[in-house]
Formats: structure tokens, C-alpha cells, sequence
């Protein structure tokens, strides 16, 4: 059973559950100031908060901003863009946001593309991407939730796992619990707050 604690984020100007187990990356290393970075302590899973700026013209519907979601996941994935399969693709309601605020998760795996050259084998077979967009379209602001879960060979099961057929396995399927609370507790304390960031 994962413990969490309300996290404030940017500041108090934004607050959500994480696992008790992650540790803040800002700590170790710089991170953006448009980025909250957590990083699983006792695995390789992290998750981040990010505030951008708002991809696509004004006015909303569903055309509109999942283009935006394409638009940020390759940007997210940069060159491996062919190497990403989306699974799936929901509209996301967070319980502490006004309902007309549009949101969107999908599930996506990056598979890294061979490379003969390289002597690392630490490189995952495949990273899992939970990644949820909130639209903001008042502040001119996209924030992006971004949940990473590389799957490296000898730290999960192969059998548990197919997406094809539903089977998340136990990474997927606890970086999909961490999504749903952060769902259920992200909160803007401060909406100040994207017009300094963004």
C-alpha cells in the first residue's frame, strides 16, 4: 500500500499527493523553474509537474487540445517520436479544478531504438508514459503531469506485462495509482503563479 504526503509544489503555489517514497530531484540537482522533478527512491519511476506555455490558438473541443497533447508528447520524446505508441487516450477530471477546465491523460510506451555502439545495457527495454495535460486557457498555460516508468531488464516481470491485451504489470499499474491521486489532490493555491512562469 503506497503512503503519500501533500506535496506543495512551485513554491505552495500548487499542492498534490505523492508517494511518500519519492524524493525531490531540486535537492540533488538543478531542475527548470518550470519543473517539479520527483524521483522514486527505491526505483527508477519519476514524476513531473511542469508549467508551459499553451500550445494552439484559443477556444478548446476535443480537436483542438488533443492536437496539444500530440504537440507535447514529441516534444517530450524529441527524436524517438517513431518509437511511441500510445495506448490509450481519456479525458481526466481533477477533483479540486473547476469541471470546465479541460484535462487528458494517455498511456504511451517508448521503446529506445537499438544501438550496436553502445556497451550500456542498463537501458531500458521500454519507458511506460503516463502523461495527463491540463488546459488552462485563461493563464495561457499548459501543465503537464508526466509520469516516467522505464522497464529495465531484470527489475520486472516480462510475463505481467502487455498492453496490448490490458496487462499493465506492477510499474504501470502503480505509476497509474500515483496518477489518479494526483487527480484527486492537485490543487492551484496561488494562480499568480502562471503568470510568472509561463
Amino acid at each position: 500500500m503506497t503512503t503519500y504526503r501533500n506535496t506543495p509544489l512551485f513554491g505552495g503555489a500548487l499542492v498534490c499527493d505523492l508517494p511518500e517514497k519519492f524524493a525531490d530531484v531540486s535537492k540533488l540537482r538543478q531542475v527548470p523553474d518550470n519543473q517539479e522533478v520527483y524521483i522514486d527512491k527505491d526505483g527508477f519511476t519519476s514524476i513531473i509537474i511542469e508549467i508551459t506555455e499553451r500550445v494552439g490558438s484559443a477556444g478548446g473541443g476535443l480537436e483542438k487540445d488533443g492536437q496539444a497533447l500530440t504537440t507535447h508528447l514529441e516534444e517530450l520524446v524529441g527524436d524517438d517520436a517513431d518509437t511511441v505508441k500510445v495506448w490509450n487516450t481519456t479525458e481526466t477530471q481533477f477533483s479540486h479544478l473547476d469541471e470546465t477546465i479541460p484535462a487528458y491523460t494517455l498511456i504511451a510506451t517508448q521503446t529506445p531504438k537499438p544501438d550496436p555502439k553502445s556497451q550500456r545495457t542498463s537501458a531500458p527495454d521500454f519507458t511506460a508514459l503516463i502523461l495527463t495535460l491540463v488546459r488552462l486557457e485563461k493563464e495561457k498555460t499548459d501543465v503537464l503531469i508526466t509520469i516516467n516508468v522505464p522497464h529495465i531488464k531484470g527489475e520486472y516481470d516480462e510475463e505481467e506485462v502487455d498492453l496490448a491485451l490490458g496487462k499493465q504489470g506492477e510499474l504501470i499499474g502503480d505509476a497509474v495509482e500515483y496518477a489518479a491521486r494526483i487527480w484527486d489532490s492537485f490543487d492551484v493555491k496561488d494562480w499568480g503563479l502562471f503568470n510568472e512562469i509561463a
